[in-house]
C-alpha cells in the first residue's frame, strides 16, 4: 500500500476514475496491523487494477475528517470517482472480497 502524505495526493488519484482503496489505519490499532496484510494479499491476488493507498489518522487528521473517518480501521473504496463501499471495524475479508468482484469486473471491462 502507498502511504499517503497530502490530501491533493488523494484526490488526484481518485479523480483518475481508476478503483481505488484507502486504508485508514492508526499506528496504536492491533486490529489495524493485522488485517491490512490480509486486504493487500487479497485485493492484488483478485483486483490487479486496484490502486491501494494507507492514511495513517493519527498522523493526517485532515484526510482522515475530509473523508469522515471516525473510527479505524476504515476501508473506502472508489469506482468512477464515486464512492462505492465504506467498511469499518469488524470486516469479513471474505465477504468483502466478493463484494467488490462483480462492480469490479463492470467497471474494468
Amino acid at each position: 500500500m502507498n502511504q499517503i502524505q497530502n490530501l491533493q495526493q488523494l484526490t488526484n488519484s481518485i479523480n483518475t476514475g481508476e478503483p481505488v482503496l484507502i486504508y485508514f489505519s492508526g499506528e496504536n490499532c492491533s486490529v489495524c496491523k493485522v488485517l491490512k496484510p490480509k486486504i493487500e494479499e487479497q485485493i492484488s491476488k483478485n483486483f490487479d487494477k486496484f490502486n491501494l493507498y494507507e492514511v495513517k489518522t493519527d498522523i493526517h487528521k485532515e484526510i482522515t475528517s475530509h473523508f469522515t473517518v471516525f473510527s479505524i480501521p476504515t476501508i473506502l473504496v472508489y469506482f468512477d470517482k464515486k464512492e462505492f463501499r465504506r467498511m469499518g471495524r469488524n470486516i469479513s475479508v471474505p465477504l468483502f472480497i466478493e463484494e467488490l468482484k462483480r462492480p469490479y469486473n463492470l467497471m474494468t471491462k
